[in-house]
């Protein structure tokens, strides 16, 4: 019978590309999420049966069991960028980690890969990089030899970053950012998949792993190669960071005085604080190099995405694709 893994948080962004990737290497893929019955598209990954998503609460312990149940790995994709009800930092990315590597060393899984961020921190201001340093902690105190994966921001089909952005242009000709001047290094959501497939597989060492793409730009440079793609102008107005607290502050309490009917998707005061931190590869950290891949590009993958946010959409990309046919 073919090896199982179980993926927690296997619907979300990250989590489906290293589904379909197990898939394709034969395993039995176990997606565990809140709502499986939003999950359902995962089943196309494999064949008839192959990849089922199943119900599971990563704050409930009899729930992560059941869905580790009979698993050879165990891959924790599991993370908030906004507290929400229950869903709090500590709750998810602190607790919920731990509770995962405990329940698979208890049930003798021997390997775990575990998506953690840069700039986790236990000496953080930020709440968000505390209890990401808290999960690392956690899952290695139950599992020593598990591989941990911090990835820079992370682009994408469906990521919310460079979307996000190319959204606000249709609507706004500026673009307010907090920290532009913050440097990232910008990682490809299927080159963060092959390293955490490698960490399943058993051909890599486990440990830790910073993964950043080839190229290190400030969020206002990143913002201008976006606008590029799209064939747009804006004014890229950096926002000064007394201003950008005072903002999140005052949408933080709109959260809580209207019980969280407002969830504040905008900015956090958490929020604020890491984008006042560079979110690059570390010196000396181990990488990409060492797991032997070749992380893409923004280039060769960003216009396969954001083609639908230029002004004549779909036909713009017609346009580029028979100028690189003609070259």
């Amino acid at each position: 019978m073919s090896k199982m893994v179980t993926i927690y948080g296997g619907s979300g962004f990250v989590g489906r590309y290293i589904a379909r990737r197990m898939a394709n290497e034969g395993w039995r893929v176990r997606v565990a999420v809140r709502r499986p019955n939003e999950a359902m598209y995962v089943k196309t990954y494999g064949v008839v049966g192959q990849v089922e998503p199943i119900l599971c609460n990563i704050r409930d312990d009899a729930s992560v069991a059941l869905a580790m149940k009979g698993a050879d790995a165990v891959v924790n994709c599991v993370g908030v960028l906004n507290e929400l009800s229950k869903n709090t930092f500590d709750a998810v990315q602190s607790d919920g980690a731990g509770r995962v590597a405990r329940l698979a060393a208890a049930e003798g899984i021997e390997r775990m890969v575990h998506v953690s961020a840069i700039g986790a921190d236990a000496e953080s201001n930020s709440e968000y990089a505390q209890t990401k340093a808290a999960g690392e902690a956690a899952v290695l105190e139950h599992m020593p030899g598990a591989m941990i994966l911090r990835p820079s921001v992370i682009f994408g089909t469906e990521d919310q970053f460079f979307n996000r952005f190319a959204g606000m242009t249709r609507l706004s000709p500026f673009l307010p950012l907090v920290g532009a001047e913050t440097k990232f290094q910008p990682v490809f959501v299927d080159d963060v998949a092959k390293a955490a497939v490698k960490g399943v597989l058993g051909e890599a060492e486990g440990g830790v792993y910073e993964l950043g793409g080839p190229e290190v730009a400030s969020f206002r440079e990143l913002m201008k190669v976006m606008l590029d793609v799209i064939h747009r102008r804006r004014v890229i107005l950096g926002m000064p960071m007394f201003a950008a607290r005072i903002m999140a502050g005052v949408l933080d309490i709109v959260k809580f005085v209207s019980f969280q009917l407002f969830p504040n998707n905008i900015l956090t005061r958490d929020q604020v604080r890491n984008l006042g931190r560079d979110n690059v590869v570390a010196e000396g950290a181990r990488g990409f190099e060492d797991l032997g891949i070749e992380p893409a590009t923004m280039e060769s993958v960003l216009p396969d995405y954001l083609w639908k946010f230029r002004p004549s959409g779909q036909y713009d990309a017609i346009k580029d694709s028979a100028k690189n046919l003609r070259a």
